[in-house]
């Protein structure tokens, strides 16, 4: 299924020298902090949380309006500690979704208005149900489908899985487009 142009406008997104094209209505805390490896898209309204530890996103992801990506953290008894967040190549993670995961692996789908829970990995090759809530600490093994909540294994994905998010992620990449004119 080839995929419908996406027209946005020049003036709302900043393109990036390694081909990153990020909103300007997005929200990018700690901007030192945040790497976008190459070809990644940011929409707008989304928020990345680099104030609060590093944030490393891979290439080819796209990371869809309203998304929360904030560095997972853990309690102690002297406080707060935060820890990086390692987004892989090729992850899609749609609208309204929030991600606190420690490690999300590449070739990663996660559905709208999804939940992944604190210090959560993610493993290569994976998918997150739409309306799904991964519990803190969870683990998903590569070709898991996860969803419910609290999200458990409801299937598994097809072996082609990292040619399947490589194609649609590039694809995306090349018909996100300026407006003409």
């Amino acid at each position: 299924m080839e995929l419908q142009d996406v027209f946005y406008n020049k003036s709302e997104y900043i393109e990036t020298a390694s081909g990153n094209k990020v909103s300007r209505q997005s929200v990018l805390c700690g901007s030192q902090n945040i790497v976008l490896n190459g070809k990644s898209i940011i929409f707008t309204d989304c928020i990345i949380r680099g104030d609060l530890s590093s944030v490393r996103v891979g290439r080819h992801c796209v990371i869809s309006s309203r998304a929360v990506i904030r560095p997972p953290y853990k309690k102690f008894a002297k406080g707060v500690a935060y820890f990086p967040l390692t987004i892989g190549d090729h992850v899609f993670i749609e609208e309204d979704s929030i991600v606190q995961a420690a490690q999300v692996g590449s070739y990663v789908h996660i559905g709208k208005n999804a939940v992944i829970g604190r210090r959560s990995v993610l493993k290569d090759c994976c998918a997150v149900l739409p309306n799904s809530v991964v519990p803190p600490e969870t683990v998903i093994p590569p070709f898991a489908v996860f969803g419910g909540s609290p999200a458990l294994q409801v299937s598994e994905l097809p072996e082609s899985t990292q040619l399947l998010m490589t194609e649609l992620t590039r694809e995306f990449y090349q018909h996100f487009q300026a407006a003409p004119g």
